[in-house]
């Protein structure tokens, strides 16, 4: 048997998907020997520079090792790498290098799947909107739930983080209780004992209403005889349907949103009602509708433009707010206002209350949500000329009063305002609760809104004191450019500070200022590309530039909260292919949220 070992082993690197030999002779030529001279000579051996090794750096070591790769290119393309120090890379071969690795990064062989899917629980925003359309309740139960954490993706709808705690099964029991009890009479029951309708047959027909609703699926003859068993037991009507009821809300198929093992191996299609299933909780964060149950009940959901039409329908529904605030104040980490991890210095700013924090919440909220709403394009998150204000917003912008209370869709003046870079939610979360930081605010821009996050600090790391006034005849800026030239910060903070200091014009709150400490503003900079702005709106402008690995990014982050998990790279041809449709599309949201929907996966589990 041994002696056709070999012969096997050539039959499976037959088998195995090869690099184009164009490619591999192009690699060879134009790439690997600036690799060798300007990366190899840090990134290799035993004790490799930041424990990243890239060798070997031919195509196949690429392939093996793309994701160390990916995070190399981007570092080549914002200058971050060669460090300060290091061999200088002349700007000709930086190029050519970056559009080299790039085509084979592209190259990788990567199988498309739907990834990995475990039992969902609800979480506490789910567990409120599914109780509230299901039983018409405006109480919110779950508030008093343990909070829910962030994964993958950094969300809290992530399957892997929502954990069952001891406590939360007590909690269950008492919320089932508190919706029950909340629920108007004429919903529970709105099927009524008569002469020709039995008190048994009524609450039967209401538990496998309410049952199939609450289990996103037909509820089972099995599981219905169960639930009628504790009816029986009980000896008043009302009190019999409640209990069946309450087991409902405490089974594991509401409190989780199970879907079936697929008996087959490959890529296998999600069944109707778990798709409606993930659709309403992707967009709404609550159950199916009836428009949605009916669409799975007669197998009309995979027709031609239905899921279109479906996206479309539910994202101007009013519950999709659920969407919109869920996931934009977890992107932009705005939801840090409302829990108090951000508070500014109220001491400092006294003009910061909680109706001010409430506005500022809610203004990138309104923006998105608008977006969809009239199908913009993405890039308008960068670059609007309006926004969203109240009238306290309204003072805080030193903009005209706006008039009815609420808010308003009002022109900005683009020098100044425009988009979530100068929003004072993003600002204010942005900021040490004293005084602007361009280390946060560059550190933010690049992590959440480009996608190219820096590494973590170094474990001993001198920090700069929380005011920003002078010290030592030196500007805050000026002992930040100190602070800079010390060689365990250098390499960091030239490609973080100056993604930060275009917004050097917004105070701490978020407020425009010509002067800090009657000084001026200095809010230019020049980035490692070269590149520099002299003002907030050439400041924008520059990150738009930078428009590809902005949506990038939020393809991702949509993608991630939709399917309630991180991404893995057998996700990346999906997100090449949403990207794609954008391109062609003019950057439309809707074209996002269709697309994500669209894909394997999305509709598909393995």
């Amino acid at each position: 048997m041994l002696r056709f070992l070999p012969l096997s082993l050539l039959l499976l690197a037959a088998a195995a998907p090869q690099p184009p030999a164009d490619l591999v002779a192009r690699h060879e030529k134009e790439a690997l020997p600036l690799l060798k001279q300007y990366c190899l000579t840090c990134h290799s051996g035993s004790q490799p520079s930041g424990g990243i090794n890239l060798d070997p750096a031919d195509v196949a070591g690429i392939h093996k090792n793309a994701e160390n790769w990916r995070k190399g290119l981007a570092r080549l393309k914002d200058r971050s790498m060669p460090p300060r120090g290091a061999k200088k890379l002349p700007e000709p071969e930086r190029g050519a290098l970056g559009v080299a690795l790039a085509a084979v990064l592209d190259a990788a062989p990567v199988k498309a799947a739907p990834g990995h899917t475990v039992l969902r629980r609800l979480s506490r925003l789910e567990y409120n909107n599914t109780v509230r359309d299901l039983f018409s309740v405006t109480i919110k139960p779950a508030d008093s739930f343990p909070a829910d954490g962030g994964g993958g993706g950094g969300f809290d709808n992530n399957a892997d983080t929502l954990f069952l705690p001891p406590v939360l099964l007590e909690r269950y029991l008492i919320a089932a209780q508190e919706v029950l009890e909340a629920a108007p009479p004429s919903t529970l029951f709105f099927v009524k004992p008569s002469a020709k309708l039995p008190a048994r047959a009524a609450a039967k027909t209401i538990v496998e209403r309410y049952a199939s609703r609450a289990f996103r699926r037909p509820v089972l003859p099995e599981e219905t005889a169960r639930l009628m068993r504790l009816y029986s037991a009980q000896k008043v009507h009302e009190d019999g349907v409640k209990a069946a009821l309450k087991a409902v809300l405490i089974s594991p198929s509401f409190l989780f949103r199970v879907e079936e093992a697929p008996t087959n191996t490959g890529n296998i299609a999600l069944s109707d009602y778990e798709l409606i299933s993930r659709l309403s909780y992707f967009l709404w964060s609550s159950l199916p509708d009836d428009t949605l149950f009916t669409l799975a009940r007669t197998k009309k959901l995979r027709q031609p433009g239905v899921l279109a039409a479906q996206v479309r329908r539910m994202l101007l529904d009013p519950k999709s707010r659920s969407f919109y605030e869920s996931f934009v104040s977890q992107w932009l980490h705005t939801r840090d206002l409302q829990t108090g991890v951000a508070t500014p210095d109220r001491g400092r700013f006294p003009q910061y209350d909680n109706t001010l924090r409430d506005a500022m919440y809610q203004e990138p909220v309104l923006f998105f949500e608008s977006l969809f709403r009239d199908n913009a394009p993405l890039t308008n998150l960068l670059s609007a000329d309006y926004t969203f204000v109240n009238d306290k917003l309204a003072a805080h912008y030193s903009m005209e009063p706006v008039t009815g209370g609420g808010f308003k869709r009002v022109l900005v003046d683009t020098a100044k305002r425009g988009g979530i870079l100068t929003m004072a939610a993003t600002l204010t979360v942005s900021s040490y609760p004293q005084r602007t930081s361009p280390v946060l605010r560059g550190k933010w821009v690049l992590s959440e809104v480009l996608g190219t996050p820096p590494p973590p600090p170094p474990p001993v790391t001198k920090t700069l004191p929380p005011s920003d006034r002078k010290e030592n005849g030196l500007t805050f800026k000026q002992r930040l450019e100190k602070h800079r030239e010390e060689p365990a910060c250098a390499g960091c903070h030239a490609r973080i500070d100056p993604m930060g200091f275009g917004l050097e014009n917004y105070d701490a709150i978020g407020r425009w200022r010509e002067k800090i400490n009657d000084d001026p503003v200095d809010a230019s900079a020049k980035l490692l590309t070269g590149e520099e702005y002299h003002s907030a709106s050439e400041y924008k402008a520059l990150v738009l530039k930078q428009k590809d690995a902005f949506l990038r990014n939020l393809v991702e982050k949509v993608l991630a909260y939709a399917l309630g998990r991180g991404l893995e790279p057998h996700d990346q041809p999906a997100v090449k292919k949403i990207l794609a449709a954008l391109q062609k599309d003019g950057n439309k949201s809707e074209t996002l949220v269709r697309e994500v929907v669209l894909s394997l996966p999305f509709g598909f589990k393995e």
